[in-house]
């Protein structure tokens, strides 16, 4: 079984619904790929270095990552430093902007962890819709399956 790590922050509700979204999607490959859901605060490094895949979500707050996706990652670089390289990472966005300073700002910190981005982000303005969250649903099967095949 591959192991995939799900992080997201939400104040308003639109990330988690994305979310959900994405763990659906990731949820259709269950037999191969054992997901876990952590909220940003709660996720730690222990989670991180337990991943064999990363998928991301975050709200939009003044052009930039939410303070506490900020957060998890910041309490966990130094820890994972030197042992998370190549971790595949996929990100989704609920932006009230255009979410590009959020892609942006951990496109930098990835380079920093030497992730791999897996997939484009996924960036859902506004209030989700069916056709954002069944992009959503799409990240997280592709990265599951990704997974599943080797593909990362």
């Amino acid at each position: 079984m591959k192991r995939l790590l799900l992080v997201f922050h939400s104040q308003s509700g639109r990330t988690a619904q994305l979310a959900q979204a994405v763990a659906e999607g990731a949820a259709s490959l269950r037999d191969e790929v054992t997901l876990r859901i952590r909220r940003a605060p709660e996720a730690d490094i222990e989670d991180l270095l337990w991943a064999e895949g990363l998928l991301l979500g975050t709200p939009e707050n003044f052009g930039h990552l939410s303070g506490l996706m900020k957060d998890f990652l910041d309490r966990t670089y130094y820890p994972a430093e030197g042992k998370t390289i190549g971790l595949p990472w996929a990100l989704f966005v609920s932006a009230g902007n255009d979410g590009r300073g959020a892609v942006t700002a951990l496109e930098r910190i990835a380079l920093g962890y030497q992730w791999k981005k897996a997939a484009e982000p996924v960036i859902v303005n506004g209030e989700p819709d069916a056709a954002g969250l069944s992009r959503c649903s799409d990240l997280g099967q592709t990265l599951a399956a990704g997974l599943a095949l080797g593909l990362f």
